[in-house]
């Protein structure tokens, strides 16, 4: 298994929300490999989230990210459109 990174970018409505949803779902996200989640706040935007994350098999993970449990969650978290996804390996 390769260890990759993820990077996730996206807004939200209201950050308290969307994060009580986002801790509940952990269980979920490492099933997919996306583990080591940190989540950062914008400093001029509080509702600006970007998160990184470990990633142990990209293919699971895009497969579940793309889902459509994946996509209802969002929506009802308040994520607004569709996250900008990133997947790197180290060089």
């Amino acid at each position: 298994m390769n260890n990759e990174n993820m990077t996730a970018h996206f807004k939200v409505k209201d950050f308290n929300a969307w994060r009580t949803s986002y801790n509940g779902h952990e269980k979920e996200r490492t099933t997919a490999g996306i583990t080591n989640s940190r989540v950062f706040r914008s400093a001029d935007d509080q509702n600006d989230v970007v998160i990184l994350a470990d990633v142990a098999d990209v293919s699971k993970a895009r497969t579940w990210l793309g889902s459509s449990d994946v996509k209802a969650v969002l929506e009802k978290s308040g994520v607004v459109g569709s996250p900008s996804l990133r997947f790197a390996a180290a060089a």
